[in-house]
Order: structure tokens, then sequence, then C-alpha cells
């Protein structure tokens, strides 16, 4: 028998001709699917073929990436085949506005929690505006970022941690994985195709109303998994400024209400701590 070209065999290569055939159908969003022994950024990628004219639909998997961002240019590094890096090309069209834009990445947190706890078995939720939170201890499992990419074109990308060890992890940060969790499965191609199909159910609804989160139902839904409602936080603000108070709603726009000593704040964006 010839050997194998994976050292690790518990991380083996997504099986791209299954992949094709349960998501790329006819009347479906996704029309295209690439996966890739190694990019820089899916992101990068994404943007890139949009600017290039590719329609809506395009998914993009790498199984290394090396120059993968997070929210703030944060690095976004994983181990070849230990998790699932993605970006997925979409174009809401002129019925949704620009400022409705918002409530993608959030959208995608609502899919990726949906695919965790339906096929990991995975005790997850999130923690605004969209890190996953999974397993006993609460912690990061996977991040979410989107990216104009002109012409009312988002390439939103999602980095899952699934098998990625505890020396794999950031030791700056609290972060684990699905097998860490405690997962009933970690197999990619089984997750892949759940997250994919719950981004396409979530999306159609939230962009046949236009972008609105409370016809489509996407506010309701993001409401019960958002871990950091209820919750005392500290936020610290792109320009450094820091607030302290309890998160008591997410609204219509997507964005964080903080209850301060000093009355209610909306939160845009920042880094949110939930106070223990």
């Amino acid at each position: 028998m010839p050997a194998s070209p994976y050292t690790d065999l518990d991380r083996p290569p997504l099986r791209v001709t299954g992949l094709r055939r349960a998501l790329v159908v006819p009347g479906g969003l996704w029309r295209r699917l690439e996966v890739r022994a190694e990019t820089g950024s899916t992101n990068a990628d994404v943007v890139a073929a949009a600017r290039a004219g590719e329609p809506e639909g395009l998914v993009v998997v790498a199984e290394s990436q090396t120059a993968g961002r997070g929210r703030r240019d944060r690095v976004w590094v994983s181990p070849p085949r230990a998790g699932l890096t993605l970006s997925v090309l979409l174009r809401p069209g002129p019925q949704v506005p620009p400022r409705a834009y918002g409530w993608l990445p959030l959208l995608a947190g609502v899919a990726l929690v949906r695919a965790v706890r339906a096929r990991a078995e995975v005790d997850a939720g999130l923690k605004w505006p969209n890190d996953l939170l999974a397993g006993p201890a609460a912690a990061k499992c996977a991040g979410i970022l989107a990216e104009g990419a002109g012409n009312g074109a988002v390439a939103l990308g999602i980095g899952l941690n699934v098998t990625t060890t505890a020396a794999e992890l950031p030791a700056d940060r609290p972060a684990t994985s699905l097998r860490l969790a405690g997962a009933k499965t970690t197999d990619r191609d089984t997750l892949l195709r759940a997250l994919l199909r719950e981004l396409a159910e979530l999306y159609a609804p939230w962009r046949d109303a236009g972008g609105d989160a409370q016809a489509s139902g996407l506010r309701e839904a993001y409401r019960e998994m958002c871990r950091t409602l209820g919750e005392p936080v500290r936020v610290l603000l792109p320009g450094g400024e820091e607030l302290t108070g309890g998160a008591v709603s997410v609204d219509g726009d997507g964005q964080l209400v903080v209850n301060t000593p000093d009355g209610p704040r909306t939160v845009t964006a920042g880094d949110v701590v939930h106070v223990r």
C-alpha cells in the first residue's frame, strides 16, 4: 500500500467532489466551490474574484491559510486541515440598503452556531458581534470577518477550529476547538455542508426582506444565541475609550446597547469582555 501523503491521519483533506455534489445544486445559492491546498487569505481571494465580476455564490475554502486576518487586523492562524477556513461571495442586491450589510457577519454567526449545535453537538453561543464560544469554558472557537468588495459585493470569511490541539492554540487569549470542547464529530465535510446550508437558509429571507433583520426573523434568532446579552461587560472601543455596564439589547442595526453608569450607549464596533 502506498504511503499516505498526510502525516496527521486524523486530519484528512476535504472531499471536494462530494461537497460540490451536495452544495452546488440548481436553484441554490452556491454556484461554485473551490478548495485550495494553500492560500494567503480566502477573503482576499473572494474580494479579488468579486472585483473581476464573479457572481454571487462563490465559496473558497483553504486547507492551509498563511495570511488570514480577523477583526482589527488580528492574525488568524490554523495548522493545515485542523479547521474550516472559508469565505463566500454575497451580492445582496439593490433591495438591501448598505447600512443593513452590517447584519451579514451576525447572520454568519447564527448559521455557525446552528451547524455546530446540530452536527458537533457542542454547547455553543455567540459573543457580540460574532465570536463563536464553545464548550464548558465558553472559549472562542471561531471568528468571522466581512469585507466590502465594491459594487455591492461582500466577502464573508469564517475560521473554525475543529481538531486544533491545546498546544496549537494561541497562548495570549482563551481559545478552544470543537475537539477540545467534546464534539461528537469533527468530520469537516459534515460541518462544512451544514454551515453552508444554514447560511443559505438564513440569507434568503433576510435578503428578500430588504435586509430587515426584524422582519426576516434574524434579529430574534441572533438574540437567542447571543451570550453577551444580560451580562456585565467591558467594551474597548476603537478609539481607546472603555465602557462598562450591562449588555441589554441588540438594536435593529445589529449594534450592542450597553447600560452604562452614564446612561445607555450604542456600540457599533469594539472588543467585548464578559465580566465574571
